[in-house]
Parts: structure tokens; sequence; C-alpha cells
């Protein structure tokens, strides 16, 4: 039985991890070969062994996505394993938390960087590939539809106290979607954006009253979520729960899917119907 994705070769930032980890499961389990890329080569490795578990093939690309030069080493990665470049996921962040009078310029810019700097890079590196491919295509009656996911929040929709920074970032993709299907659109490239909303990651699971953090270039971020904001929001889901990993990758697959061809500049909101 083949896969929907049979050959295609997909790039999925910050996929050691979480939701990372199982978008790169789930674009393997439909046949697609990956590039495996997280800030620390321990869980990008961990995430190649088990895509290639699945009989998939797959690569590492360690390092941080906003390093000097890291974007045009990521596309170059899939070029230079696979000869191709078919799906990009921009999935890699974390969040800095603080209300506006308390953020830094520090806090404030390395989120931006993260969430908003390093997708424009990735898919600015990888505009003379897919302009190539797609005259290629183009000259023999082939019609390829290619595919970038960029991963958003409703933090970015609505809006959210105390994440002045990261409100914006997620915001700001989502322009950057909007555009990109205008501009890519001649490519035959699919442009979308997956909104998530409450998601249980190593992100969301410890209180943000407790002494949870994450490693980020030797600097300890703290992170979590208020237990009390985290129950009265779980009050609000209509589905009455906070979404798994495994869920969260499953909307992206659905922008990756051939079934989405005609789908473009649109953003859905994984929330088990929660908005804000």
């Amino acid at each position: 039985m083949t896969g929907k994705l049979d050959g295609r070769v997909a790039l999925v930032s910050g996929s050691g991890r979480g939701i990372g980890h199982e978008i790169a499961l789930k674009l393997a389990s439909e046949g697609a070969r990956l590039v495996i890329n997280d800030l620390d080569a321990d869980p990008a490795n961990e995430t190649a062994e088990a895509v290639r578990a699945t009989g998939a093939e797959a690569v590492v690309c360690a390092g941080s996505v906003t390093e000097d030069g890291f974007a045009e080493r990521f596309i170059k990665t899939g070029m230079d394993s696979f000869g191709g470049l078919d799906i990009i996921v921009n999935n890699a962040g974390y969040t800095w938390d603080s209300v506006v009078q308390k953020m830094t310029d520090e806090q404030w810019q390395a989120i931006i960087d993260v969430h908003l700097t390093a997708p424009f890079k990735i898919l600015r590196a990888a505009q003379p590939v897919i302009s190539a491919k797609a005259k290629e295509e183009a000259a023999v009656g082939q019609e390829v539809f290619r595919k970038v996911v960029n991963i958003s929040s409703i933090a970015g929709t609505g809006g959210n106290a105390g994440q002045i920074n990261y409100s914006a970032a997620k915001a700001g993709i989502l322009g950057v979607t909007r555009t990109m299907a205008k501009e890519w659109g001649r490519y035959k490239v699919n442009v979308n954006a997956v909104a998530f909303g409450p998601i249980r990651t190593r992100l969301t699971e410890g209180s943000a009253d407790g002494d949870s953090t994450i490693q980020v270039e030797e600097k300890e971020i703290k992170v979590g979520v208020n237990p009390d904001l985290l129950t009265q929001m779980e009050r609000m889901i209509p589905l009455g729960r906070v979404g798994t990993p495994e869920e969260a990758a499953g909307a992206v697959y659905l922008f990756c899917a051939p079934e989405s061809n005609f789908i473009s500049g649109q953003h859905v909101i994984c929330g088990g119907g929660f908005v804000i």
C-alpha cells in the first residue's frame, strides 16, 4: 500500500520533540522522506531513528533556526540528501512570557526571531529551489503541488495576556502565510497555517508557578501554564479536554495531503472548538 506522500521530501523545523516529533512521524507514515531539525542534536537523532524504524528515510539538520546561515543549510540538507523539496513545516519555537511592563527587549526579539524571522529566512532560502523545480515541471506539462505549513496559535488569532511577543509573532506568521500564498501560487505551492489551541506539550505541562524550564542556547526559560487557568480553559473547550501532539500533527497533515491542492492562504484552528 502506497502512502499519499510517497517520495516527497519534507523539512520540519523543531521536530525533535513534542508536536514536531509527531508531525515528522505522521508525514513519514504516508511515505515522506524527512529532514529533522532540533536545537539539540540528541532529540533530533532520536526522532530520525523513530522515523527510520517505520521504514521511512530521515536525515538530521541540527541547530538553532535563528543562527546565521541555518536556513540555507536546512534547504541544502534536503537537496543534498534527497534531491528535492516538497514540504516545509515551520514549527520550531518556544514561549518566553511576561506582561508588557516586565518584558525585556531580549525576550521580545528572541520570540520574534524564532517564530517569525526564522520562517521568513527558510522560505527565502527555499525560493530558488522551488522556482527552478516549478519551471522544469511546467516545461514538460507537469503540475506538481508543494506545501508550506506555518505554525501559528490562537494567541496570534485572538491575543493572549502575558504573551505580547508570542502573540505578535504568531499573528505575523499568518500575514506571511497569506502573502506567500499569493507570491508562490504561480509555483503551485499551497501555503497555509495551523493555529494551535491548548495542546499538551512540555511547554504547557508544567505549572507557571513551579520550576518548569527549558534550556535555549544556555538560557533557562521558565515555561508552564497557571493550573487554574488551564482548568478553566479545559471547561471552555467544547470537546472537553486539551489536545494531544498527535492530534496537532494530524491538523498539519491535512495541509500536506494532496486533498488540499486547491487550498492556499488559509489557516485552521486546531483547538477542540476553543477560540479566544
